[in-house]
């Protein structure tokens, strides 16, 4: 009788600071998503002052990470909530579209929403990690630019490449058009992707130093 030990199960990896998820809705209806980009316009409106805000906050707590090492918390978790906010409005208009419940006007968790999003507060961050960065994560460019597009110039006119988000998001609404349903494994595509690229965005804006894993899970 052999008497090695089996081998040992390979660990799950550790689980990243920053989650992102959403709820599929069923039923969807199969003609709203044509006109949820205008019923979301209030959100828009109010998104622009506050990324204008964000912006402001997150130079600070640039200069605040650099001499302290820490991200000052009030700016972290307001920063926080206008990346909910935003979340809440692309899932509800044009990144999957997986639902009809119209998004609060909120900066809070809201967890009974169907798109989720929270970032844990890192009690210490690197002093000098916030200059290089956007250094760090070039290998992740190639895939952000895959899945979210990206934008270039012809003369003087800019123009924006779709990329995979919005490519797979538009197939899946044609299907819920022409079948009534939604594919769940596009929407879990979507989401993946859609993850991975604020993984990468959040690490960039010094809200964590962990390295951004090379997967689509949460």
């Amino acid at each position: 009788m052999s008497t090695e030990a089996p081998p040992a199960a390979e660990a799950p990896p550790a689980p990243y600071p920053v989650h992102l998820d959403a709820r599929l809705d069923d039923p969807l209806s199969r003609w709203l998503w044509l006109v949820k980009w205008f019923l979301a316009i209030p959100h828009y409106i109010l998104l622009v002052f506050l990324w204008i805000a964000a912006f402001f906050a997150s130079v600070f707590a640039f200069f605040a990470i650099l001499f302290t090492g820490r991200y000052p918390q009030t700016l972290f978790y307001f920063n926080l909530g206008v990346l909910r906010w935003t979340w809440r409005v692309q899932y509800y208009s044009f990144t999957a579209v997986g639902t009809d419940r119209y998004p609060p006007f909120s900066l809070d968790p809201e967890p009974d929403y169907p798109a989720t999003l929270d970032i844990e507060y890192p009690a210490e961050l690197s002093h000098w990690k916030p200059l290089l960065k956007w250094l760090f994560a070039f290998p992740h460019w190639f895939a952000v630019a895959a899945f979210a597009g990206w934008s270039t110039s012809y003369g003087n006119m800019w123009f924006h490449i779709p990329g995979a988000i919005s490519a797979l998001t538009f197939v899946s609404l044609l299907i819920l058009l022409v079948k009534e349903r939604y594919p769940q494994n596009l929407h879990t595509l979507i989401i993946g992707m859609s993850r991975w690229c604020l993984r990468v965005g959040v690490y960039v804006a010094f809200m964590t130093d962990e390295y951004p894993p090379f997967r689509l899970e949460d």
